[in-house]
């Protein structure tokens, strides 16, 4: 029986410890979301996409507003006097402004508001899980949601996932480019460690690949 030296046994440990490294993900990590109240703040403003469900009211002329009218999957919508309203990509504020500037040509100084009932989530305001979970999915983003939030919307990690092995990719409206950070998933839902937990943002994509053993 041939026994291993101390030096071909360091020699073994350095090559797993390597291998265990080039399993991991690659890039920064992203700070730990944290739980205080404290943190509890309102997300950027909301900008309306196709399907969403929105209530105008013109005030003091009923007949001119719409109670639950759906934006088109081309981005517009219609209400009396005014037609093919474009609303994808704009805020609330931003839309009743345009739709005032528009009544203006029939009535005099119109005074609009509108609510945004039912979000179906813009492309840009969504959050994307693909790769190895339970059902991969685009979830409408919204206020202080985190990475633990998304996971459960959509069933955490399958079997086979490698789920430190996972990323984010975010956009840096700075540079115009996509920034990469780690994720230690498999820490956060199979052992708990609430500090993997991070903050998401609008049109965030996580990327979940699965084992290679």
């Amino acid at each position: 029986m041939i026994y291993a030296t101390p030096v071909s046994r360091l020699l073994a440990i350095g090559l797993a410890s390597a291998a265990l490294t080039a399993c991991a993900s690659t890039g920064p990590q992203l700070p730990t979301a944290n739980y205080s109240s404290d943190s509890i703040a309102p997300s950027e403003e909301y900008t309306i996409g196709p399907l969403d469900e929105i209530t105008i009211h013109v005030w003091r002329n009923p007949e001119l507003s719409a109670d639950k009218v759906r934006v088109r999957p081309d981005g517009r919508l219609t209400i009396p006097l005014v037609q093919d309203i474009p609303a994808v990509g704009k805020t609330s504020t931003q839309l009743q402004e345009y739709i005032a500037g528009e009544l203006a040509k029939y009535i005099e100084q119109p005074i609009v508001s509108v609510i945004v009932n039912t979000p179906e989530g813009n492309f840009t305001q969504q959050v994307r899980i693909i790769g190895a979970t339970g059902q991969p999915a685009s979830l409408p983003f919204r206020a202080n949601m985190t990475v633990l939030d998304a996971m459960i919307a959509v069933g955490g990690l399958n079997e086979f996932a490698a789920g430190n092995r996972a990323k984010l990719i975010r956009l840096n409206r700075e540079t115009g480019k996509q920034d990469e950070y780690r994720l230690r998933l498999s820490d956060l839902i199979r052992k708990g460690d609430s500090s993997a937990n991070v903050t998401l943002m609008p049109g965030d994509t996580i990327i979940i690949p699965e084992s290679r053993f």
